[in-house]
């Protein structure tokens, strides 16, 4: 047997932004720990820069994952909730490097690290940044006014209720883009595809089907890619098309996996 240190989360949003090619900077809260400091090294290693905050009370976010035979047996997650103090100096910081960047991506776990969305996004939107946002929980009054909303169906359906056709969904999304003031929701299917709901209707992309080893973070690499393209002025059409072609590639690579430019020609 062997063990491997992947970085996951919201770091793994960041590594396939570099992958891509684009500058990313996370702003996170650590513990001062080993996997702490194995956290930072791994992103350094794949050119992401990063901006951590380091909470001597609480361990660093593991999640521990047994594989045998290509296939996830066992995860088992080790985590605790940051304080106050320093979910405050997080905020700080990421309104002095506001300025800096061209897009935002909010990646929500629900492990407490972004208590300050809200006004994250306003603060964001007020300068006209592009915010992404990946949610989690049923509180998604707390996204309001963000550009772009990536839900996948489950977490979808646990706000919006079950649907049993296709124009019962897109129902659904737009009244709940237009409750949440989003220019797009973007509901990623699995097997499905993916669909677009915007003020120009809804668009519906077929997922490229191919062997899947592990679905394991393609959320992680759609909005990635989405947030890449955005930032480089792609209009939202063709950035969930090509978004939905890296999610088929990275759900053929075991763990969490990041898909490079050469991969998406």
């Amino acid at each position: 047997s062997r063990s491997e240190e992947r970085p996951g989360g919201a770091a793994n949003v960041a590594r396939n932004v570099a992958a891509l090619g684009a500058q990313a900077t996370l702003i996170s809260v650590i513990g001062d720990d080993e996997p702490g400091r194995s956290l930072e090294r791994l992103l350094g290693e794949e050119h992401v820069r990063t901006s951590f905050h380091r909470d001597s009370r609480l361990p660093t976010t593991v999640k521990l994952r047994v594989i045998g035979r290509q296939q996830q047996l066992l995860r088992i997650d080790f985590e605790t909730l940051p304080s106050h103090e320093i979910l405050a100096s997080k905020l700080a910081d990421y309104e002095r490097a506001l300025p800096e960047f061209e897009v935002i991506v909010l990646s929500d776990y629900g492990k407490g690290g972004l208590a300050h969305i809200a006004r994250m996004i306003e603060q964001a939107r007020g300068r006209g940044t592009p915010v992404l946002v990946d949610p989690k929980g049923e509180d998604w009054l707390r996204y309001r006014g963000a550009t772009v909303l990536t839900p996948n169906r489950a977490e979808f359906r646990q706000v919006a209720g079950d649907w049993s056709s296709e124009a019962e969904l897109a129902t659904k999304a737009q009244t709940l883009r237009a409750e949440l003031g989003l220019e797009a929701l973007l509901i990623t299917r699995a097997e499905e595809g993916m669909s677009l709901y915007t003020d120009a209707g809804a668009q519906h992309i077929p997922a490229l089907t191919r062997e899947v080893y592990d679905v394991s973070g393609a959320g992680d690499t759609v909005i990635a890619t989405l947030a890449t393209l955005i930032g480089a002025r792609a209009d939202i059409s063709s950035a969930v098309r090509i978004a939905n072609r890296a999610a088929g590639i990275v759900v053929g690579k075991l763990g969490t996996a990041v898909v490079h430019p050469d991969e998406l020609a």
